[in-house]
């Protein structure tokens, strides 16, 4: 089992930042992708932004020149730095790690969430 944690989710104004932490523990032996995810009231959750081991990225659209996503192999973390925050990134983001088991699949593991709100 692979425990996952965010933190760093606040209440922040339009044009502000704010820096999202994930943390994996566990058996975390053989982790590939990590990444985020946001859903906002009424709408299905959707791909943020996601990072591979060796440090190869993918944005949604929403997220390319505005959000910057790292990780630390070493502490098995994965970070979102969010930059001209607006009203639409309001929503729960959520951080995923993948994990590739001994059959060869890959397993997607979650976290609970944590809560991002932007005023206006």
């Amino acid at each position: 089992q692979v425990q996952v944690v965010e933190s760093g989710g606040d209440l922040v104004q339009a044009g502000g930042s704010l820096r999202l932490s994930c943390a994996a523990s566990g058996s975390i032996f053989s982790i590939s992708g990590m990444g985020w995810y946001r859903q906002a009231p009424g709408k299905q959750r959707e791909l943020v932004a996601v990072i591979t081991r060796d440090g190869s990225t993918h944005y949604a659209d929403s997220a390319k020149g505005r959000f910057t996503i790292s990780r630390d192999n070493a502490k098995n973390t994965v970070y979102l730095q969010m930059n001209s925050l607006n009203p639409d990134d309001t929503a729960v983001y959520y951080c995923a790690v993948d994990r590739a088991q001994v059959s060869g699949d890959v397993y997607r593991y979650w976290g609970r969430g944590t809560q991002v709100t932007v005023s206006s």
